[in-house]
C-alpha cells in the first residue's frame, strides 16, 4: 500500500522569540514493512542543514532560529510504501541492543497497578500470547479520550485514571512488559484511518522483543498488531525519545501550537476504522 502523509506543526508566539533551537524527529526510514518513496522536511519553507542519526537509530534534524520569530511552521511530507508484516519487525542489526529497552523511565515506571495488570495476563503459554493478552487488557481498561491526559502523564497514572490516548496505552504496555522482563520500546508514526484523513496528532504504539521473532508491534489503542496502514518514524524508551519536535527558546512570550496530520492512500486504497 502507498500512503501519502503531510504533518504540519505551526508554532505561534504572542511576543517575538529572539532565539530557538528545535530537534526534529520527522523522517521515516526504509526497513522491514516500509519503503520511503519520497520525503521532505521544511521549516518556514527551507530544508534543515544539520542532520544525524541518534543513539536509538532515529534520523534527527537540528534547526536554529536566531531572528525574532512570531511563528514557525514545520512541514514533513511524503509517500511511503508499506507491507503487512503481521506486526513483526524482526531481528534488525540496530544501534541500540534490545536490553537497552528494559530500562524504566519516569513515564514508564511500573507501580502497583501496572504490576497487578502484568500479573493478570502472564501465563505459561509463552511471551507472544502474554503480550497479546496485555494489549487486549490495556485496550479495555483505558478508554480512548483525547485531551484527558498530557505529554507528562505516566503509565501508572493513566492506568489509574482509566482514560487517555495512544501515548498512554503505549506507556502502560511498555511498563508492564518491562516489569515481566520483556524489552519494550515506544514507536511514533502514522496510521491510515477509515474516513478520517486529517488528525490532530501522529500515532504511537509499542514494540516488544519476543523470543524467536525479534521486535513485534502491539497497538493497545486499537487492540491489534500493526499492519500495512502503519508508518513508523522514531523509536524511544518513551515518548520523550521519539517526540516529533523538541527544543528550547528564549523570550517570555506565550507559545501556542497547532498540529495537523493528513494521512491518506496515495492511490485510492481502502481504509479501515482505528483510533489515533
Amino acid at each position: 500500500m502507498r500512503i501519502a502523509i503531510r504533518h504540519t506543526s505551526h508554532y505561534q508566539y504572542d511576543q517575538p522569540v529572539p532565539y530557538a533551537l528545535q530537534r526534529l524527529r520527522l523522517r521515516p526510514q526504509s526497513g522491514p514493512g516500509q519503503n520511503v518513496l519520497d520525503w521532505r522536511v521544511t521549516v518556514d519553507g527551507v530544508e534543515p542543514t544539520v542532520s544525524w542519526t541518534d543513539g536509538l537509530g532515529n534520523r534527527v534534524d537540528l534547526v536554529r532560529h536566531e531572528r525574532n520569530k512570531s511563528e514557525i511552521v514545520i512541514v514533513a511530507e511524503g509517500t511511503v510504501e508499506t507491507q503487512d508484516m503481521a506486526g513483526i519487525y524482526g531481528f534488525i542489526n540496530e544501534i541500540a541492543p534490545p536490553w537497552i529497552f528494559e530500562r524504566e523511565t519516569p513515564l514508564t515506571q511500573a507501580g502497583e497497578r501496572v504490576h497487578a495488570l502484568a500479573a493478570t495476563v502472564r501465563a505459561g503459554d509463552g511471551q507472544l500470547d502474554t503480550l497479546h493478552r496485555l494489549t487486549n487488557a490495556i485496550h479495555h481498561q483505558i478508554a480512548y479520550v483525547p485531551g484527558a491526559t498530557g505529554v507528562g502523564t505516566d503509565a501508572e497514572t493513566a492506568l489509574r485514571e482509566g482514560h487517555g490516548v495512544c501515548q498512554d496505552h503505549t506507556h502502560v504496555f511498555i511498563a508492564a512488559a518491562r516489569s515481566i522482563g520483556v524489552p519494550a520500546r515506544y514507536i511514533s508514526g502514522y496510521l491510515l484511518m477509515d474516513d478520517l484523513e486529517q488528525h490532530g496528532a501522529s500515532h504511537a504504539w509499542a514494540e516488544a522483543h519476543v523470543d524467536g521473532l525479534g521486535w513485534v508491534g502491539f497497538d493497545a489503542a486499537n487492540d491489534k498488531c500493526p499492519d500495512d496502514r502503519y508508518v513508523r518514524i522514531a523509536t524511544g524508551l518513551d515518548y520523550r525519545d521519539a517526540m516529533p519536535v523538541s527544543g528550547v527558546r528564549t523570550g517570555q512570550g506565550a507559545e501556542s501550537l497547532t498540529v495537523t496530520v493528513t494521512v491518506m492512500p496515495a492511490s485510492g486504497q481502502s481504509q479501515s476504522q482505528s483510533q489515533g
